[in-house]
Protein backbone atom coordinates (compact mmCIF):
# COMPACT_ATOMS: atom_id res chain seq x y z
CA UNK A 1 0.00 0.00 0.00
CA UNK A 2 1.20 3.45 -0.67
CA UNK A 3 2.87 5.56 1.93
CA UNK A 4 0.66 8.88 0.96
CA UNK A 5 -2.06 9.05 -1.49
CA UNK A 6 -1.49 11.55 -4.72
CA UNK A 7 -2.74 15.16 -3.62
CA UNK A 8 -1.89 18.20 -4.22
CA UNK A 9 -1.06 18.05 -0.41
CA UNK A 10 1.64 15.63 -0.70
CA UNK A 11 2.44 17.19 -3.72
CA UNK A 12 3.59 20.33 -1.90
CA UNK A 13 4.89 18.42 1.19
CA UNK A 14 7.71 16.52 -0.97
CA UNK A 15 8.40 19.80 -3.04
CA UNK A 16 8.97 21.00 0.59
CA UNK A 17 11.16 18.21 1.76
CA UNK A 18 13.25 18.66 -1.80
CA UNK A 19 13.75 22.62 -1.12
CA UNK A 20 15.07 21.96 2.38
CA UNK A 21 18.84 22.89 2.66
CA UNK A 22 18.39 24.13 -1.13
CA UNK A 23 19.93 27.97 -0.73
CA UNK A 24 17.13 30.19 -1.55
CA UNK A 25 19.41 32.50 -3.91
CA UNK A 26 20.80 29.58 -5.66
CA UNK A 27 17.48 28.37 -6.39
CA UNK A 28 15.88 31.93 -7.54
CA UNK A 29 19.33 32.30 -10.19
CA UNK A 30 17.95 28.97 -11.59
CA UNK A 31 14.50 29.94 -11.67
CA UNK A 32 15.38 33.43 -13.57
CA UNK A 33 17.35 31.28 -16.10
CA UNK A 34 14.31 28.59 -16.47
CA UNK A 35 11.83 31.37 -17.32
CA UNK A 36 14.26 33.03 -19.83
CA UNK A 37 14.67 29.65 -21.76
CA UNK A 38 11.11 28.99 -21.58
CA UNK A 39 9.86 32.31 -23.12
CA UNK A 40 12.32 32.26 -25.77
CA UNK A 41 13.47 28.97 -28.19
CA UNK A 42 14.49 26.09 -26.62
CA UNK A 43 16.38 23.59 -28.96
CA UNK A 44 14.75 20.32 -28.91
CA UNK A 45 18.19 18.13 -28.61
CA UNK A 46 19.25 20.35 -25.46
CA UNK A 47 17.69 19.85 -22.92
CA UNK A 48 16.89 23.00 -20.15
CA UNK A 49 17.22 21.38 -17.11
CA UNK A 50 20.87 20.61 -16.73
CA UNK A 51 21.42 19.52 -13.11
CA UNK A 52 19.78 18.86 -9.91
CA UNK A 53 20.04 22.57 -8.96
CA UNK A 54 17.55 22.88 -11.91
CA UNK A 55 15.45 20.08 -11.36
CA UNK A 56 14.53 21.34 -8.03
CA UNK A 57 14.31 24.76 -8.71
CA UNK A 58 11.81 23.95 -11.82
CA UNK A 59 10.04 21.37 -9.65
CA UNK A 60 9.44 24.41 -6.99
CA UNK A 61 8.36 26.48 -9.92
CA UNK A 62 6.20 24.87 -11.99
CA UNK A 63 4.91 21.45 -10.63
CA UNK A 64 2.15 22.81 -8.13
CA UNK A 65 0.57 24.77 -11.21
CA UNK A 66 1.16 22.03 -14.01
CA UNK A 67 -0.45 19.60 -11.46
CA UNK A 68 -3.36 21.98 -11.11
CA UNK A 69 -3.90 22.46 -14.88
CA UNK A 70 -3.54 18.99 -15.58
CA UNK A 71 -6.10 18.14 -12.90
CA UNK A 72 -8.73 20.52 -13.93
CA UNK A 73 -8.28 18.91 -17.75
CA UNK A 74 -9.14 14.98 -15.88
CA UNK A 75 -11.83 16.25 -13.94
CA UNK A 76 -13.20 17.41 -17.35
CA UNK A 77 -12.41 14.28 -18.85
CA UNK A 78 -13.83 12.22 -15.80
CA UNK A 79 -16.83 14.50 -16.28
CA UNK A 80 -17.21 13.53 -19.87
CA UNK A 81 -16.67 9.71 -19.18
CA UNK A 82 -17.22 8.74 -16.17
CA UNK A 83 -17.88 5.02 -16.02
CA UNK A 84 -14.12 4.87 -17.81
CA UNK A 85 -10.58 3.89 -15.54
CA UNK A 86 -7.67 4.00 -17.89
CA UNK A 87 -5.20 1.05 -16.97
CA UNK A 88 -1.97 2.71 -18.74
CA UNK A 89 -0.84 5.86 -19.27
CA UNK A 90 2.20 7.57 -21.01
CA UNK A 91 3.14 10.95 -19.58
CA UNK A 92 5.32 12.47 -22.80
CA UNK A 93 7.73 15.00 -22.16
CA UNK A 94 6.68 14.47 -18.87
CA UNK A 95 9.84 15.65 -16.29
CA UNK A 96 9.56 15.85 -12.78
CA UNK A 97 5.81 14.26 -13.50
CA UNK A 98 3.45 16.59 -12.23
CA UNK A 99 1.16 14.98 -15.24
CA UNK A 100 1.32 11.97 -13.69
CA UNK A 101 0.79 12.90 -10.14
CA UNK A 102 -2.53 14.51 -11.09
CA UNK A 103 -3.66 10.94 -13.38
CA UNK A 104 -2.67 9.24 -9.98
CA UNK A 105 -5.13 10.92 -8.21
CA UNK A 106 -7.72 11.51 -10.69
CA UNK A 107 -8.06 7.36 -10.58
CA UNK A 108 -6.89 6.85 -7.10
CA UNK A 109 -8.65 3.94 -6.36
CA UNK A 110 -6.93 1.97 -9.59
CA UNK A 111 -4.23 4.32 -10.97
CA UNK A 112 -2.97 3.13 -14.05
CA UNK A 113 0.40 1.76 -14.95
CA UNK A 114 2.16 4.76 -15.57
CA UNK A 115 5.38 5.49 -17.95
CA UNK A 116 7.06 8.70 -18.20
CA UNK A 117 8.98 10.16 -21.27
CA UNK A 118 11.45 12.98 -20.70
CA UNK A 119 14.72 14.26 -22.36
CA UNK A 120 16.16 15.43 -19.01
CA UNK A 121 17.47 12.23 -17.34
CA UNK A 122 17.90 14.62 -14.12
CA UNK A 123 14.31 15.50 -13.98
CA UNK A 124 13.47 11.78 -14.77
CA UNK A 125 15.88 11.32 -11.43
CA UNK A 126 14.28 13.80 -9.24
CA UNK A 127 10.71 12.59 -10.47
CA UNK A 128 11.31 9.29 -9.51
CA UNK A 129 12.59 9.92 -5.44
CA UNK A 130 9.19 12.56 -5.43
CA UNK A 131 7.03 10.01 -6.63
CA UNK A 132 8.36 7.08 -4.64
CA UNK A 133 6.19 5.93 -1.70
CA UNK A 134 3.23 7.51 -3.89
CA UNK A 135 2.53 6.16 -7.06
CA UNK A 136 4.67 3.59 -9.13
CA UNK A 137 5.91 4.68 -12.96
CA UNK A 138 8.51 3.62 -15.22
CA UNK A 139 10.71 6.86 -16.02
CA UNK A 140 11.98 6.36 -19.34
CA UNK A 141 14.52 8.80 -20.94
CA UNK A 142 13.49 9.70 -24.53
CA UNK A 143 13.63 12.49 -27.06
CA UNK A 144 10.19 13.97 -28.13
CA UNK A 145 10.24 14.64 -31.39
CA UNK A 146 9.56 13.11 -34.51
CA UNK A 147 10.87 9.80 -33.83
CA UNK A 148 9.42 9.02 -31.03
CA UNK A 149 7.53 5.64 -30.38
CA UNK A 150 4.89 5.66 -28.15
CA UNK A 151 3.90 2.94 -26.28
CA UNK A 152 0.03 1.79 -26.98
CA UNK A 153 -1.64 3.46 -23.36
CA UNK A 154 -5.09 4.22 -22.39
CA UNK A 155 -4.71 7.86 -21.92
CA UNK A 156 -1.69 9.50 -23.30
CA UNK A 157 -0.88 12.98 -21.37
CA UNK A 158 0.78 15.94 -23.37
CA UNK A 159 1.43 18.96 -20.31
CA UNK A 160 3.74 22.28 -21.59
CA UNK A 161 5.36 20.32 -23.87
CA UNK A 162 4.25 21.74 -27.65
CA UNK A 163 6.00 25.33 -27.13
CA UNK A 164 9.16 23.65 -26.90
CA UNK A 165 8.75 21.59 -30.13
CA UNK A 166 9.16 22.76 -33.88
CA UNK A 167 6.20 22.91 -35.56
CA UNK A 168 7.23 19.34 -37.58
CA UNK A 169 7.52 18.13 -34.10
CA UNK A 170 4.89 19.04 -32.41
CA UNK A 171 2.56 17.54 -35.64
CA UNK A 172 4.37 14.32 -35.06
CA UNK A 173 3.97 14.22 -31.45
CA UNK A 174 -0.33 14.99 -32.07
CA UNK A 175 0.34 12.21 -34.74
CA UNK A 176 1.74 9.62 -32.48
CA UNK A 177 -0.45 10.34 -29.46
CA UNK A 178 -3.55 9.56 -31.33
CA UNK A 179 -1.99 6.43 -33.30
CA UNK A 180 -0.61 4.96 -29.54
CA UNK A 181 -3.98 6.32 -27.18
CA UNK A 182 -7.61 5.68 -26.25
CA UNK A 183 -7.92 8.98 -25.02
CA UNK A 184 -5.14 11.93 -25.60
CA UNK A 185 -5.59 15.28 -23.23
CA UNK A 186 -2.72 17.70 -24.14
CA UNK A 187 -2.56 20.90 -21.64
CA UNK A 188 -1.00 24.37 -22.95
CA UNK A 189 -0.39 27.49 -21.08
CA UNK A 190 -3.48 29.87 -21.27
CA UNK A 191 -1.69 32.42 -23.90
CA UNK A 192 -2.88 33.38 -27.63
CA UNK A 193 -0.02 30.91 -28.88
CA UNK A 194 -0.88 28.41 -25.91
CA UNK A 195 -4.07 28.29 -27.59
CA UNK A 196 -3.73 28.01 -31.21
CA UNK A 197 -1.16 25.13 -30.53
CA UNK A 198 -4.39 22.98 -29.10
CA UNK A 199 -6.12 24.31 -31.86
CA UNK A 200 -3.75 23.12 -34.37
CA UNK A 201 -3.55 19.61 -32.36
CA UNK A 202 -7.14 18.93 -31.64
CA UNK A 203 -7.98 19.49 -35.45
CA UNK A 204 -5.45 16.76 -36.00
CA UNK A 205 -7.13 14.65 -33.27
CA UNK A 206 -10.64 15.09 -34.90
CA UNK A 207 -8.75 14.42 -38.15
CA UNK A 208 -7.39 10.81 -36.83
CA UNK A 209 -10.87 10.18 -36.15
CA UNK A 210 -11.27 11.13 -32.54
CA UNK A 211 -13.93 12.84 -30.67
CA UNK A 212 -13.47 16.30 -28.43
CA UNK A 213 -14.53 15.20 -25.00
CA UNK A 214 -13.83 19.01 -23.66
CA UNK A 215 -13.76 21.71 -22.96
CA UNK A 216 -15.68 22.08 -25.93
CA UNK A 217 -18.89 20.50 -26.54
CA UNK A 218 -18.91 19.51 -29.73
CA UNK A 219 -16.20 18.65 -32.53
CA UNK A 220 -17.15 21.43 -35.33
CA UNK A 221 -14.73 24.24 -35.60
CA UNK A 222 -14.31 26.52 -32.71
CA UNK A 223 -16.36 29.69 -32.86
CA UNK A 224 -13.87 32.21 -32.11
CA UNK A 225 -12.28 34.36 -34.91
CA UNK A 226 -8.61 33.45 -34.61
CA UNK A 227 -6.78 37.12 -33.50
CA UNK A 228 -10.14 38.04 -31.87
CA UNK A 229 -10.29 35.96 -28.32
CA UNK A 230 -8.73 32.80 -27.44
CA UNK A 231 -10.24 29.90 -25.09
CA UNK A 232 -8.30 29.45 -21.71
CA UNK A 233 -9.44 28.61 -18.29
CA UNK A 234 -7.89 29.17 -14.74
CA UNK A 235 -6.86 26.98 -12.04
CA UNK A 236 -6.06 28.14 -7.85
CA UNK A 237 -2.42 27.19 -7.15
CA UNK A 238 -1.75 26.94 -3.13
CA UNK A 239 1.92 27.68 -2.74
CA UNK A 240 3.82 26.66 0.55
CA UNK A 241 5.87 29.14 2.22
CA UNK A 242 9.19 27.69 0.48
CA UNK A 243 7.36 27.70 -2.91
CA UNK A 244 6.52 31.22 -2.47
CA UNK A 245 10.04 32.13 -1.22
CA UNK A 246 11.55 30.69 -4.26
CA UNK A 247 9.02 32.45 -6.32
CA UNK A 248 9.89 35.68 -5.10
CA UNK A 249 5.92 36.18 -4.37
CA UNK A 250 4.09 36.79 -1.34
CA UNK A 251 0.68 35.59 -1.68
CA UNK A 252 -0.26 31.95 -0.64
CA UNK A 253 -1.97 31.48 -3.94
CA UNK A 254 -1.69 32.12 -7.57
CA UNK A 255 -4.25 31.29 -10.87
CA UNK A 256 -2.64 29.34 -12.94
CA UNK A 257 -4.10 30.13 -16.70
CA UNK A 258 -4.21 27.55 -19.31
CA UNK A 259 -5.65 26.22 -22.60
CA UNK A 260 -6.15 22.52 -23.24
CA UNK A 261 -8.07 19.93 -25.09
CA UNK A 262 -9.47 16.32 -24.34
CA UNK A 263 -9.93 13.61 -27.41
CA UNK A 264 -11.05 10.28 -27.30
CA UNK A 265 -11.54 7.53 -29.63
CA UNK A 266 -15.62 7.34 -30.09
CA UNK A 267 -17.62 4.29 -28.82
CA UNK A 268 -18.39 2.84 -32.47
CA UNK A 269 -14.88 2.42 -32.80
CA UNK A 270 -14.02 0.93 -29.14
CA UNK A 271 -10.19 0.15 -28.59
CA UNK A 272 -8.37 -2.81 -30.19
CA UNK A 273 -5.01 -1.36 -30.15
CA UNK A 274 -4.02 -2.29 -26.12
CA UNK A 275 -7.33 -4.14 -25.74
CA UNK A 276 -9.25 -2.29 -24.26
CA UNK A 277 -12.80 -1.29 -24.15
CA UNK A 278 -14.36 1.06 -25.83
CA UNK A 279 -14.76 5.15 -24.60
CA UNK A 280 -18.46 6.29 -24.39
CA UNK A 281 -18.39 9.65 -23.81
CA UNK A 282 -20.79 12.75 -23.59
CA UNK A 283 -19.09 16.18 -23.51
CA UNK A 284 -20.77 19.04 -21.60
CA UNK A 285 -24.05 20.64 -22.81
CA UNK A 286 -22.04 23.75 -23.20
CA UNK A 287 -19.16 25.43 -20.86
CA UNK A 288 -18.69 28.25 -19.14
CA UNK A 289 -15.57 30.14 -20.98
CA UNK A 290 -15.04 33.58 -18.37
CA UNK A 291 -15.41 34.03 -14.78
CA UNK A 292 -18.99 33.94 -13.85
CA UNK A 293 -20.06 37.22 -13.40
CA UNK A 294 -22.34 37.81 -10.11
CA UNK A 295 -24.79 40.99 -10.21
CA UNK A 296 -27.57 41.21 -7.69
CA UNK A 297 -30.44 39.08 -8.11
CA UNK A 298 -28.69 37.37 -11.45
CA UNK A 299 -25.69 35.45 -12.89
CA UNK A 300 -24.01 36.26 -16.25
CA UNK A 301 -22.22 33.36 -18.01
CA UNK A 302 -20.67 33.43 -20.80
CA UNK A 303 -20.56 30.31 -22.67
CA UNK A 304 -19.35 27.90 -25.64
CA UNK A 305 -22.06 25.27 -26.81
CA UNK A 306 -23.01 23.33 -29.83
CA UNK A 307 -24.72 26.78 -31.45
CA UNK A 308 -21.43 29.00 -30.66
CA UNK A 309 -20.76 31.28 -28.48
CA UNK A 310 -23.37 33.00 -26.05
CA UNK A 311 -24.69 34.15 -22.86
CA UNK A 312 -26.94 32.62 -20.18
CA UNK A 313 -28.32 34.81 -17.58
CA UNK A 314 -29.59 33.30 -14.56
CA UNK A 315 -31.97 34.98 -11.95
CA UNK A 316 -33.96 33.94 -8.49
CA UNK A 317 -36.76 33.51 -10.85
CA UNK A 318 -34.76 29.85 -11.98
CA UNK A 319 -34.75 28.87 -8.52
CA UNK A 320 -32.09 26.24 -7.16
CA UNK A 321 -30.79 26.84 -10.77
CA UNK A 322 -29.78 30.42 -10.07
CA UNK A 323 -27.82 28.72 -6.44
CA UNK A 324 -26.26 26.46 -9.23
CA UNK A 325 -25.07 29.66 -10.68
CA UNK A 326 -23.97 31.86 -7.94
CA UNK A 327 -21.35 28.46 -7.03
CA UNK A 328 -20.79 27.76 -10.98
CA UNK A 329 -16.85 28.35 -12.01
CA UNK A 330 -15.00 29.04 -14.93
CA UNK A 331 -14.72 26.10 -16.76
CA UNK A 332 -17.94 24.62 -15.42
CA UNK A 333 -20.23 22.38 -17.88
CA UNK A 334 -23.14 24.13 -17.94
CA UNK A 335 -26.20 23.19 -17.19
CA UNK A 336 -25.00 21.01 -14.39
CA UNK A 337 -26.55 17.67 -14.25
CA UNK A 338 -29.94 17.58 -11.69
CA UNK A 339 -28.87 15.79 -8.77
CA UNK A 340 -31.85 14.18 -7.76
Amino acid sequence: MNASAPSADSLRAALAALLDGLPPNRAAQAVERLIANYRGTTPTDAPVLRDRSDVAAYAAYRMPATFEAVRGALYALREAAPDWEPRSHTDVGGGTGAASWAVAEAWEDAPPRTTVLDWAEPALTLGRELAAGVFDAEWRRERIGAALNLPASDLVTVSYVLKELTEADRAALVTEAARAAQAVVIVEPGTPDGYERIIAARTQLIDAGFTVAAPCPHSGACPIVPGTDWCHFSARVSRSSLHRKVKGGSLPYEDEKYAYVVAVLPQALGFARAGGTPLPVTPATSRITRRPQIRKGQVLLELCGPEGLGRDTVTKRHGPLYKQARDAEWGDAWPPEDED
